[in-house]
Protein backbone atom coordinates (compact mmCIF):
# COMPACT_ATOMS: atom_id res chain seq x y z
CA UNK A 1 0.00 0.00 0.00
CA UNK A 2 1.19 3.53 -0.76
CA UNK A 3 2.39 5.56 2.22
CA UNK A 4 1.27 9.20 2.34
CA UNK A 5 2.62 12.12 4.34
CA UNK A 6 0.89 15.47 4.75
CA UNK A 7 3.39 18.29 5.20
CA UNK A 8 1.94 21.72 5.86
CA UNK A 9 3.90 24.67 4.53
CA UNK A 10 5.85 22.26 2.33
CA UNK A 11 6.55 24.46 -0.68
CA UNK A 12 9.70 26.18 0.61
CA UNK A 13 12.56 26.12 3.08
CA UNK A 14 12.30 23.55 5.90
CA UNK A 15 9.03 22.08 4.66
CA UNK A 16 10.51 21.50 1.22
CA UNK A 17 13.57 19.83 2.73
CA UNK A 18 11.37 17.46 4.73
CA UNK A 19 9.26 16.68 1.68
CA UNK A 20 12.28 15.76 -0.42
CA UNK A 21 13.75 13.61 2.36
CA UNK A 22 10.60 11.59 3.05
CA UNK A 23 9.84 11.25 -0.65
CA UNK A 24 13.29 9.76 -1.19
CA UNK A 25 12.44 7.24 1.53
CA UNK A 26 9.34 6.06 -0.30
CA UNK A 27 6.58 8.30 1.03
CA UNK A 28 4.10 10.01 -1.23
CA UNK A 29 3.71 13.67 -0.31
CA UNK A 30 0.75 15.99 0.08
CA UNK A 31 2.25 19.46 -0.32
CA UNK A 32 0.16 22.02 1.53
CA UNK A 33 0.78 25.67 0.72
CA UNK A 34 -0.84 28.99 1.49
CA UNK A 35 0.48 31.58 -0.97
CA UNK A 36 3.43 29.81 -2.61
CA UNK A 37 1.64 28.26 -5.58
CA UNK A 38 4.61 28.45 -7.95
CA UNK A 39 6.99 26.87 -5.43
CA UNK A 40 4.45 24.16 -4.61
CA UNK A 41 3.87 23.23 -8.24
CA UNK A 42 7.61 23.14 -8.96
CA UNK A 43 8.16 20.80 -6.02
CA UNK A 44 5.24 18.63 -7.06
CA UNK A 45 6.60 18.38 -10.59
CA UNK A 46 10.10 17.47 -9.43
CA UNK A 47 8.82 14.74 -7.11
CA UNK A 48 6.47 13.32 -9.72
CA UNK A 49 9.32 13.11 -12.21
CA UNK A 50 11.14 10.88 -9.74
CA UNK A 51 8.05 8.77 -9.01
CA UNK A 52 4.84 9.39 -10.99
CA UNK A 53 1.70 10.34 -9.07
CA UNK A 54 3.63 10.52 -5.80
CA UNK A 55 2.93 14.16 -4.95
CA UNK A 56 -0.19 16.31 -4.70
CA UNK A 57 -0.68 19.96 -3.83
CA UNK A 58 -3.45 21.42 -1.65
CA UNK A 59 -3.99 25.07 -0.77
CA UNK A 60 -5.41 26.62 2.38
CA UNK A 61 -4.89 29.67 4.57
CA UNK A 62 -4.92 28.13 8.02
CA UNK A 63 -5.61 31.38 9.86
CA UNK A 64 -9.09 31.26 8.29
CA UNK A 65 -11.46 28.79 9.97
CA UNK A 66 -13.55 28.28 6.84
CA UNK A 67 -10.49 27.48 4.73
CA UNK A 68 -9.13 25.11 7.37
CA UNK A 69 -12.42 23.22 7.49
CA UNK A 70 -12.60 23.14 3.69
CA UNK A 71 -9.08 21.76 3.56
CA UNK A 72 -9.85 19.00 6.02
CA UNK A 73 -13.04 18.01 4.20
CA UNK A 74 -11.24 17.89 0.84
CA UNK A 75 -8.49 15.79 2.39
CA UNK A 76 -10.96 13.31 3.88
CA UNK A 77 -12.74 12.89 0.54
CA UNK A 78 -9.50 11.71 -1.06
CA UNK A 79 -9.37 8.83 1.45
CA UNK A 80 -5.59 8.60 1.29
CA UNK A 81 -3.72 6.25 3.65
CA UNK A 82 -1.97 9.07 5.53
CA UNK A 83 0.47 7.70 8.08
CA UNK A 84 2.54 10.82 8.82
CA UNK A 85 1.44 14.38 9.61
CA UNK A 86 4.14 17.07 9.68
CA UNK A 87 2.81 20.37 11.05
CA UNK A 88 5.36 22.79 9.63
CA UNK A 89 3.30 25.77 8.42
CA UNK A 90 3.71 28.87 10.58
CA UNK A 91 3.49 32.63 10.60
CA UNK A 92 6.59 34.52 11.77
CA UNK A 93 6.73 38.28 12.15
CA UNK A 94 7.30 40.86 14.84
CA UNK A 95 4.46 41.94 17.12
CA UNK A 96 5.86 44.68 19.38
CA UNK A 97 3.78 45.11 22.51
CA UNK A 98 2.88 48.69 21.63
CA UNK A 99 1.63 47.67 18.19
CA UNK A 100 -0.42 44.53 18.81
CA UNK A 101 -4.02 44.06 17.73
CA UNK A 102 -6.53 41.30 18.37
CA UNK A 103 -6.79 40.24 14.72
CA UNK A 104 -3.03 39.72 14.47
CA UNK A 105 -3.07 37.67 17.65
CA UNK A 106 -5.87 35.50 16.29
CA UNK A 107 -4.02 34.97 13.00
CA UNK A 108 -0.78 33.89 14.66
CA UNK A 109 -2.43 31.58 17.16
CA UNK A 110 -4.75 30.06 14.55
CA UNK A 111 -1.92 29.24 12.14
CA UNK A 112 0.77 28.25 14.62
CA UNK A 113 -1.32 26.43 17.24
CA UNK A 114 -4.96 25.76 16.42
CA UNK A 115 -4.49 24.48 12.87
CA UNK A 116 -1.87 21.87 13.87
CA UNK A 117 -4.03 20.78 16.80
CA UNK A 118 -7.19 20.39 14.73
CA UNK A 119 -5.37 18.65 11.89
CA UNK A 120 -4.03 16.14 14.41
CA UNK A 121 -7.51 15.62 15.81
CA UNK A 122 -9.18 15.22 12.43
CA UNK A 123 -6.53 12.91 10.99
CA UNK A 124 -6.26 10.74 14.10
CA UNK A 125 -8.51 7.95 12.72
CA UNK A 126 -6.46 7.40 9.56
CA UNK A 127 -3.16 7.85 11.42
CA UNK A 128 -4.28 5.23 13.93
CA UNK A 129 -5.30 2.86 11.14
CA UNK A 130 -1.86 3.12 9.55
CA UNK A 131 0.27 3.06 12.70
CA UNK A 132 1.11 6.69 12.11
CA UNK A 133 2.84 9.59 13.81
CA UNK A 134 2.67 13.36 14.11
CA UNK A 135 5.66 15.70 14.18
CA UNK A 136 5.17 19.36 15.06
CA UNK A 137 7.76 21.98 14.10
CA UNK A 138 8.14 24.16 17.16
CA UNK A 139 11.02 26.59 17.90
CA UNK A 140 13.70 27.05 20.55
CA UNK A 141 11.92 30.34 21.32
CA UNK A 142 9.05 28.31 22.76
CA UNK A 143 11.20 28.15 25.89
CA UNK A 144 12.84 31.58 25.80
CA UNK A 145 10.89 34.33 24.03
CA UNK A 146 12.27 36.28 21.12
CA UNK A 147 12.16 40.03 21.74
CA UNK A 148 9.40 41.87 19.85
CA UNK A 149 7.95 38.49 18.81
CA UNK A 150 5.84 37.83 21.88
CA UNK A 151 2.80 36.38 20.11
CA UNK A 152 4.97 34.15 17.94
CA UNK A 153 6.85 32.86 20.99
CA UNK A 154 3.58 32.31 22.86
CA UNK A 155 2.11 30.39 19.94
CA UNK A 156 5.12 28.08 19.75
CA UNK A 157 5.16 27.55 23.52
CA UNK A 158 1.52 26.55 23.27
CA UNK A 159 2.29 24.21 20.38
CA UNK A 160 4.96 22.56 22.52
CA UNK A 161 2.36 21.85 25.21
CA UNK A 162 -0.11 20.70 22.55
CA UNK A 163 2.53 18.23 21.35
CA UNK A 164 2.93 16.76 24.82
CA UNK A 165 -0.82 16.69 25.35
CA UNK A 166 -1.47 14.95 22.03
CA UNK A 167 1.26 12.41 22.78
CA UNK A 168 -0.75 11.49 25.87
CA UNK A 169 -4.22 11.69 24.34
CA UNK A 170 -3.42 9.75 21.15
CA UNK A 171 -1.29 7.03 22.77
CA UNK A 172 -0.76 4.16 22.33
CA UNK A 173 -1.85 4.23 18.70
CA UNK A 174 -0.19 7.42 17.43
CA UNK A 175 3.23 8.79 18.37
CA UNK A 176 3.57 12.57 18.66
CA UNK A 177 6.87 14.45 18.83
CA UNK A 178 8.20 17.95 18.28
CA UNK A 179 11.28 19.34 16.58
CA UNK A 180 12.51 22.74 17.78
CA UNK A 181 14.76 24.43 15.20
CA UNK A 182 17.28 27.06 16.15
CA UNK A 183 18.98 29.10 13.43
CA UNK A 184 18.05 27.03 10.38
CA UNK A 185 18.33 29.19 7.26
CA UNK A 186 18.25 32.94 7.78
CA UNK A 187 14.94 34.82 7.85
CA UNK A 188 14.41 36.61 4.57
CA UNK A 189 14.67 40.06 6.21
CA UNK A 190 17.69 39.43 8.46
CA UNK A 191 20.80 41.61 8.24
CA UNK A 192 24.47 40.72 8.58
CA UNK A 193 24.88 42.20 12.08
CA UNK A 194 22.03 40.15 13.53
CA UNK A 195 23.30 37.05 11.77
CA UNK A 196 26.76 37.45 13.27
CA UNK A 197 25.27 37.96 16.74
CA UNK A 198 23.35 34.69 16.45
CA UNK A 199 26.39 32.81 15.20
CA UNK A 200 28.34 33.95 18.29
CA UNK A 201 25.75 32.19 20.46
CA UNK A 202 25.98 28.84 18.65
CA UNK A 203 28.65 26.45 19.99
CA UNK A 204 28.96 24.78 16.59
CA UNK A 205 29.52 28.27 15.12
CA UNK A 206 27.48 27.75 11.99
CA UNK A 207 24.00 28.03 10.55
CA UNK A 208 21.86 24.93 10.32
CA UNK A 209 20.28 23.71 7.09
CA UNK A 210 16.88 22.31 6.17
CA UNK A 211 18.52 18.90 5.81
CA UNK A 212 19.37 18.93 9.53
CA UNK A 213 15.67 19.13 10.36
CA UNK A 214 14.70 16.66 7.65
CA UNK A 215 17.15 14.06 8.94
CA UNK A 216 15.72 14.25 12.45
CA UNK A 217 12.15 14.12 11.15
CA UNK A 218 13.06 11.02 9.16
CA UNK A 219 14.44 9.39 12.30
CA UNK A 220 11.37 10.21 14.37
CA UNK A 221 9.06 8.84 11.68
CA UNK A 222 10.81 5.48 11.91
CA UNK A 223 11.47 5.37 15.68
CA UNK A 224 8.65 3.26 17.19
CA UNK A 225 9.51 3.90 20.86
CA UNK A 226 9.91 7.67 20.82
CA UNK A 227 6.89 9.80 21.71
CA UNK A 228 6.23 12.94 23.69
CA UNK A 229 9.68 14.39 23.00
CA UNK A 230 10.72 17.90 21.94
CA UNK A 231 14.16 17.81 20.33
CA UNK A 232 16.14 20.98 19.63
CA UNK A 233 18.19 21.23 16.45
CA UNK A 234 20.22 24.35 17.15
CA UNK A 235 23.95 23.60 17.10
CA UNK A 236 24.04 23.55 20.90
CA UNK A 237 22.61 27.04 21.29
CA UNK A 238 19.95 26.15 23.84
CA UNK A 239 22.52 24.34 25.96
CA UNK A 240 24.51 27.52 26.64
CA UNK A 241 21.83 30.21 26.53
CA UNK A 242 20.72 32.61 23.84
CA UNK A 243 19.13 36.03 23.50
CA UNK A 244 17.45 36.40 20.14
CA UNK A 245 17.55 36.00 16.40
Amino acid sequence: MDKWTLITGAAKRIGKGIAKQLHAEGYNIIIHYSNSFDDATRLQSSLNKIRPYSAKIMQAEFSNQVELERFMEALKKQNLPISVLINNAAEFYATPLSNTDYQTAQQLLATNLLAPYFLAEQLAPTLKEHNGCIINLIDIHAKRPLKDHGLYSISKAALEMATLSLAQELAPDIRVNGVAPGAILWPENSDDDSQQQVLKEIPLAKLGQAEDIANLVSHLVSAPYISGQIIAVDGGRSAVGFTGA
